[in-house]
């Protein structure tokens, strides 16, 4: 059964889509640690980041990257975090989180809860920024 970051990719499940290209994809986070907390995932669903082929592997970083500075251009914060968990969605995903000091990567922390109109509008403001 397709991960539901594959249907995401699929448009079985509607998302705040970032950034797209033929190898790579990313979204905003619905449950974000901060306002633009972001998820960038390779379209080929394998479920450990470690298990990816290494151009695969090179190439997730390399986009991962677009869209931290598009990211760090839209939302005010001192920098953006990196976080690569993989427990709960069986598909390699790498975080970036809007950080203002060390506390703001914590994933035991509170998620935010925001309206979607907020998100749609925060996607649009780092769209704007990828390059």
């Amino acid at each position: 059964m397709a991960s539901i970051f594959t249907r995401i990719i699929n448009g079985e499940i509607p998302c705040h889509k970032i950034a797209e290209d033929e190898n790579y994809f990313a979204f905003l986070d619905i449950s974000p640690l901060a306002l633009g907390h972001t998820l960038v995932i390779p379209k080929q669903e394998v479920d450990y980041i470690f298990d990816l082929e290494d151009d695969v592997l090179s190439g997730l970083n390399i986009f991962a990257k677009r869209v931290a500075k598009a990211v760090e251009k839209a939302i005010v914060c001192k920098r953006i975090g990196v976080a690569v968990i993989g427990i709960e969605v069986p598909h390699t995903h790498i975080h970036l989180v809007p950080l203002n000091n060390i506390g703001d990567l914590n994933f035991a922390n509170p998620k935010l809860e925001v309206a979607s109109e907020e998100l749609a509008a925060i996607a649009d403001k780092i769209r704007a920024n990828f390059k």
